[in-house]
């Protein structure tokens, strides 16, 4: 069980590696094949662990779950047969099905397990990026592709 001091050390660890990993994502752009990218890898270990902890304090009650949470549990139940990319209206807002590659297989040719999510739209049909970014850091193990299992 976590606590809300493990919250905040962890928030503090993100900090600097939030803007290495940035810096070295601006630096690697445009290149193809395998690209070493030491910080980007770490700062994605350290968000899944702060997700964990975060999982773990809204189970316990110690954090309320965010509205983000609630609303994609309700879609999930209402509108099980969704689609990639289907749209729906819930409580006169829009919101579109999302799914996204989350385990290949040996090989990376054949995806083994699709991550799906929720993401909200606003009134010219686009993605609301608040939204998305707290989609992402949420769940940020939906947006690392792996090719073993997590």
């Amino acid at each position: 069980m976590y606590s809300l001091s493990d919250l905040s050390t962890i928030n503090e660890q993100l900090v600097p590696l939030k803007e290495l990993a940035d810096k070295e994502l601006r630096s690697i752009i445009g290149l193809s094949g395998m690209v070493y990218t030491p910080h980007i890898d770490t700062y994605n270990e350290i968000a899944i662990k702060r997700a964990v902890i975060l999982r773990d304090l809204k189970s316990n009650n110690v954090i309320p779950v965010s509205d983000i949470e609630t609303i994609t549990a309700q879609l999930d139940v209402l509108f099980k047969k969704a689609k990639n990319r289907d749209t729906v209206e819930h409580k006169k807002c829009k919101y579109q099905r999302r799914f996204a590659p989350l385990k290949l297989s040996k090989s990376g040719k054949i995806v083994r397990t699709w991550a799906k999510f929720w993401l909200k739209l606003d009134a010219k049909d686009k993605v609301n990026k608040e939204w998305e970014i707290q989609v992402k850091e949420i769940w940020p193990e939906y947006f690392l592709i792996r090719a073993r299992d997590i």
